[in-house]
């Protein structure tokens, strides 16, 4: 956030001695001088609703600006504004969430920092660009933001470009222009003991080398399968078939905090609105009821859309402990007598998955 911020005033100050009300800021409706407050009116507002844990709404203030203030001042405001948010986000426990329309209607610290570091990036662009003047912020930036809050656009050759052209303001090579967007803060689904908290993919590529994927993990977590589902995350966005919703999701304990497992689909649903879900728990967690808990919420989750019809688990003969949590959770085993879903044919050459069904 502050590194956005500082390359946002720095851009602006070489432009401070300009009329900025009588430019329009790039592609925007918006002059310049109104984009900056825009930008400062944001910050203020994320800050407000992180720090103030706003659950239905924006809590309702906004900047006005005295008579007489000029560019300077208004550099100014932005920089005090988003040092505001940078310490809000700071002193913001991970666990919080805090009112934004989209697309769930909550974000956690992480969340409203992309967004922050968003709003100021783009809209320096903008402003940028109707100045007539070059502008390009420092690379992790664009980064930061595209791996937390658009985690369904297919990376491109160069972060700051794909940004540019997930937003609307810019074009990349075979790819359709972008006309209308918004960003996508993480799915948070609640049960009584835990949350399933969507993992991003700044967050999967984490886990998916050894990392705790920015979470405080019980002792013996994460589970390999939670990282094999991680590098599952990372290569349907690297085919730009990734959808956030339908991905990996790690389970966290309310009590404490802590992560003790993972679960997720492994993909989409297809054209006849089935998916596949997967699931697994840090072996010191296990035997107290939270697989099944999750899987019983995230399948209700699920089910409950227009576009899945059934849910389908393939569980190793063997485990009986997973097939009693797909029990528990409302599926049943599907009968010898119904033929086996393709892809479970060619994993299952020897009889030992079973698969269970939900409807």
């Amino acid at each position: 956030m502050e590194q956005a911020v500082e390359s946002c005033a720095a851009l602006l100050r070489t432009v401070a001695d300009r009329d900025w009300t009588a430019a329009r800021a790039g592609r925007l409706d918006w002059n310049c001088r109104d984009t900056a407050h825009h930008v400062a009116d944001d910050l203020a507002a994320y800050a407000g609703n992180l720090a103030g844990r706003a659950r239905e709404k924006y809590v309702p203030f906004e900047i006005a600006l005295q008579d007489g203030v000029d560019n300077a001042d208004l550099i100014h405001i932005i920089e005090t504004t988003g040092a505001i948010l940078t310490a809000t986000i700071r002193t913001t426990p991970p666990e919080v969430r805090a009112f934004h329309p989209y697309p769930f209607r909550s974000a956690n610290r992480e969340g409203f920092a992309a967004m922050g570091v968003a709003e100021v990036i783009l809209h320096t662009h903008d402003i940028a660009e109707g100045l007539g003047v070059a502008y390009e912020p420092p690379a992790a930036l664009p980064e930061f933001v595209l791996t937390r809050i658009f985690p369904d656009v297919q990376p491109g050759p160069d972060h700051w470009r794909t940004l540019l052209w997930a937003t609307g303001r810019g074009d990349l090579p075979g790819r359709e222009p972008v006309t209308e967007w918004r960003w996508h803060n993480n799915l948070v689904l609640s049960t009584e003991r835990l949350t399933l908290q969507g993992v991003t993919p700044a967050s999967a590529a984490d886990l998916s080398v050894g990392g705790d994927g920015g979470f405080a993990w019980v002792v013996g977590g994460p589970y390999a399968g939670t990282r094999e589902a991680a590098g599952m995350v990372l290569k349907a966005r690297e085919a730009g078939v990734h959808r956030p919703e339908f991905g990996l999701f790690v389970l966290v304990r309310k009590e404490d905090g802590l992560a003790v497992g993972g679960m997720g689909f492994h993909g989409a649903p297809d054209e006849e609105g089935r998916a596949e879900v997967g699931y697994d728990l840090v072996e010191g967690a296990r035997g107290r009821g939270y697989a099944s808990e999750a899987l019983t919420a995230l399948s209700e989750w699920a089910l409950a859309r227009d576009d899945v019809h059934a849910l389908r688990a393939t569980v190793e003969a063997a485990n009986l402990p997973s097939q009693a949590v797909a029990t528990r959770a409302g599926y049943a085993r599907a009968p010898q007598e119904e033929p086996e879903e393709p892809d479970l044919e060619e994993q299952d050459t020897d009889g030992t998955l079973q698969l269970y069904i939900r409807q």
